[in-house]
């Protein structure tokens, strides 16, 4: 049946039949660019926005100028790493954010293309929140967490354009549960304490299965009562006590690790960053502007952590952000407890 599916799909393309969303005015939603050719040549014609705020990293606060904050953080980590200008940066963010709000008041439909992992997931929370205060007419999603023929499947990008047509024919209508678990859920990304959304990876969400496990894994990003860690900090030292390995080896190491894969390879950076304090050695690059040429090493203390027997709260890592929750050492910090999906505010 899929490969019959995919052959129609695949006339449909070579025949030039009418545009799939050509029945209404049409807004496609998207976490990137990766689709944007794709959707093209599948046949799409409604616009595209592509909402490229990784809310899975970095500050995502309460206060009414959250995008201020996001704005600084995403330029003063990315803008030299991906030779690119904090100003421009920060005019495609708000730019995003302005289309988003507008969005209902001038698409009859609105459809979602989004996966499994955190990075899609807390879009999705992000969108729906907008959408639970004013909706369109027709609030539709496409997703997938996994497709036929992907030993692991990690996105959208993967995929023909016959497979996006294919996607599309099953698309699911938004309904009131999900835009409530949504706008629960971005309150919850935002708070200062993460005992909220440490309830909901841990009770569900209604109306949107993945996002509890999206959930989950971005608590996992708090540091772990056992050992300080985040889990990416973890799986980077792994990979650092099997061997030495240059940035593309421990990107692609790290991926494999990886529970719910999220991460593209320049949000690798800040985590290195941060471990080059005294649990990783960098050499060769700078971290900056020549990342892709560094080679990456474990050190004692980092061996140490990977046993137990050191924290790494207690080596006063750089201050970072986990949503809306602050992690500042010396200070007492929120810790995640994997066993019980519970967090604890930690001296």
């Amino acid at each position: 049946m899929h490969t019959e599916a995919l052959h129609r799909s695949r006339q449909a393309i070579s025949s030039r039949e009418p545009a799939p969303d050509a029945d209404m005015p049409t807004l496609h939603i998207r976490c990137g660019s990766d689709i944007v050719p794709t959707l093209r040549e599948a046949g799409f014609a409604g616009e595209i926005l592509e909402y490229t705020n990784p809310l899975c990293l970095g500050p995502v606060t309460e206060e009414d100028s959250w995008l201020d904050r996001r704005a600084a953080f995403l330029g003063e980590t990315f803008a030299a790493p991906l030779n690119r200008s904090p100003t421009e940066m920060e005019a495609q963010l708000r730019a995003a954010e302005d289309a988003l709000e507008a969005a209902p008041g001038r698409y009859l439909r609105i459809v979602l293309w989004l996966e499994h992992d955190s990075y899609d997931q807390l879009v999705l929370a992000r969108c729906l929140a907008r959408f639970a205060q004013a909706a369109p007419a027709h609030l539709e999603l496409v997703f997938t967490g996994h497709y036929p023929g992907s030993a692991r499947f990690i996105g959208l990008g993967q995929l023909p354009p016959e497979a996006l047509r294919l996607l599309w024919s099953g698309r699911q209508e938004v309904k009131a549960a999900a835009l409530r678990s949504g706008a629960e859920a971005w309150a919850a990304l935002r708070a200062p304490n993460p005992t909220a959304l440490a309830r909901l990876a841990r009770d569900g969400t209604p109306g949107l299965p993945s996002l509890a496990p999206a959930l989950r894994r971005h608590c996992q990003e708090l540091p772990w009562q056992r050992d300080g860690l985040g889990l990416t900090e973890r799986l980077i030292l792994q990979s650092l006590a099997d061997q030495p390995r240059d940035f593309s080896s421990l990107f692609r190491d790290v991926t494999a690790r990886e529970p719910l894969p999220w991460l593209g390879d320049a949000m690798l950076l800040p985590f290195l960053a941060a471990l080059k304090t005294g649990a990783v050695t960098g050499h060769g690059g700078n971290g900056a502007t020549h990342w892709a040429q560094e080679e990456f090493s474990i050190t004692p203390l980092g061996r140490a952590l990977l046993s137990g027997e050191a924290d790494w709260m207690t080596s006063r890592p750089p201050a970072r952000w986990v949503g809306g929750v602050h992690i500042a050492p010396p200070a007492p910090a929120w810790r995640w407890c994997d066993e019980t999906g519970s967090v604890r505010l930690t001296a």
